[in-house]
């Protein structure tokens, strides 16, 4: 819906031009401004007499965050023009301001931001008042970020704009509008703290009530992507207030998509906070928001998520959590095809290798089960190669290793060996420099699953006796880590007592 908001003696003529068009008021609706509100969002207008049409900060995040003119001069063409383009009805908008080119430029170009479509910068045009100066600068730099091609992208250029839109901007609520913008182009490019320092800037200047919760919305984000394991409980404990506090924002305004993301969110921070049952019951409440809400990219985005939350904790020997994770992911793959999502399409694959081969379940059903582990693994390493993405190839290699070391027996068959083979291809790129602790997780893998080879009795065993004794050693030499010290400890001691067993044969 659509809302004009106006003084009282404009009412009238405002309402015959939204009248002038068939069942537009259905639409749109007509409001003083002294009796409602107006919010933040690219959905309402105000207009007045001496300043004509103009576009209230989108912090509802409703359309690209491209920047109208501040003051457009009313009449029914231009007052038409915008009304249809906020409708998406770009065909009805253009025929009403074929003879406003300016404005008409501005409307194409946020058409374009919609839908993807590439624009040149150079349609940008300035008479340099402050805010036309303002706007050119940050309207650049949302067509560098946001509407570049591959090949024109350029991230100097895109800071430049971004810094000199700051610099020029003519109250707080448009810097912090800015700011928003440039923190999410920070992110992405992984310059953190930089992103935080101009979000926490921003927070001070920001006018209105709406621009606050959406500045901390971006600045959770920021924190999100700097917790790593050991996770800091500070922050975590900073970060769980503050995704509460817009998720409140977010309830008050109905805003139920938003509401379901930063539930996600939420969710994965209660995770590494190890609070199961809050993390479970906030990835429900988003499932069951974009299901209602009928969006099902987003709602196979968290189911993939719930999948994950359910895999972690079923890893942590709670494996009745197997089977929630195991649907979950099932209904991602609904969504997430070979085709349009081929990175998440994998990583579900080589979840769900590692669910069927250690789902619970009747013995004389587990060997169904290793099949369809096995197919999994193979669809997620046509994907990830050794060449294109090593370190997920490592991962996977590493992961199948496991499952085959617990595929139940069968004639003929070489589980083990097989085994024996991926973990030496993950070691092939796990390398000591790069990734030590995952060397050593993966080294260790190797030792315990040869001692299933019947080493004893089995002088032909020497050399991979050889190969385990080095790969433990070597495994207590990468990292302090205490568990991988401990385990490295326990496998050469036992290593010590074959040896003698060897000895003792030959």
């Amino acid at each position: 819906m659509i809302t004009i908001f106006t003084q009282a003696e404009l009412l009238p003529e405002l309402q015959q031009i939204i009248h002038s068009e068939d069942r537009l008021h259905e639409l749109v609706s007509v409001v003083d401004f002294l009796e409602q509100k107006p919010g933040s969002s690219a959905y309402h207008m105000m207009v007045r007499k001496k300043n004509g049409i103009t576009q209230l900060v989108d912090w509802d995040n409703v359309l690209p965050p491209y920047l109208l003119p501040e003051e457009i001069e009313l009449s029914a063409e231009s007052l038409l023009g915008l009304v249809f383009s906020k409708l998406g009805n770009y065909e009805k908008a253009y025929a009403y301001l074929r003879d406003n080119q300016v404005l008409l430029n501005d409307i194409d170009i946020i058409n374009c931001l919609q839908n993807g479509i590439p624009v040149d910068p150079q349609r940008l045009t300035s008479d340099f008042n402050p805010f036309e100066e303002y706007r050119f600068c940050h309207n650049s730099a949302i067509l560098h970020h946001y509407a570049a091609t591959e090949s024109s992208f350029d991230v100097d250029k895109t800071r430049y704009f971004y810094r000199e839109a700051l610099n020029s901007a003519t109250n707080g609520e448009h810097y912090a509008f800015t700011a928003r913008q440039y923190a999410i182009f920070l992110t992405d490019l992984g310059d953190l703290l930089q992103a935080e320092h101009l979000l926490q800037d921003a927070i001070k200047t920001a006018l209105s009530d709406d621009a606050l919760p959406e500045l901390k919305a971006v600045l959770c984000g920021v924190w999100m992507k700097k917790l790593v394991a050991p996770y800091d409980l500070a922050l975590l404990d900073t970060l769980k207030n503050t995704l509460w506090e817009v998720l409140q924002h977010y309830q008050k305004q109905g805003r139920k998509v938003e509401e379901a993301l930063l539930l996600v969110d939420a969710a994965q921070v209660a995770n590494y906070s190890e609070s199961f049952a809050e993390a479970l019951g906030y990835i429900g409440r988003a499932v069951d928001i974009l299901r209602a809400e009928e969006m099902p990219e987003l709602l196979a985005q968290a189911q993939y998520r719930r999948g994950i939350l359910l895999y972690t904790w079923a890893k942590k020997d709670n494996p009745q959590f197997f089977r929630g994770a195991l649907e979950s992911f099932q209904e991602a793959l609904k969504v997430f095809s070979r085709e349009e999502t081929p990175d998440v399409f994998a990583d579900i694959h080589q979840y769900l290798g590692v669910i069927y081969a250690e789902i619970p379940d009747e013995v004389k059903k587990k060997s169904i089960w290793a099949g369809v582990s096995s197919a999994s693994f193979k669809l997620a390493l046509e994907h990830y190669t050794k060449e294109t993405q090593p370190y997920e190839y490592a991962m996977v290699c590493n992961n199948y290793a496991n499952a085959l070391s617990k595929y139940p027996e069968a004639i003929h068959s070489d589980n083990l060996e097989k085994a024996l083979f991926y973990y030496n291809e993950a070691l092939g790129v796990r390398t000591a420099e790069e990734w030590p602790l995952e060397r050593a997780v993966t080294l260790l893998n190797f030792v315990e699953t040869s001692w299933h080879l019947n080493l004893e009795g089995n002088t032909s065993n020497h050399d991979l006796f050889e190969q385990m004794l080095a790969k433990a050693q070597e495994a207590k030499q990468l990292t302090n880590d205490p568990t991988i010290l401990a385990e490295a400890a326990e496998q050469l001691e036992r290593l010590e007592q074959l040896r003698v067993a060897l000895e003792t044969e030959a």
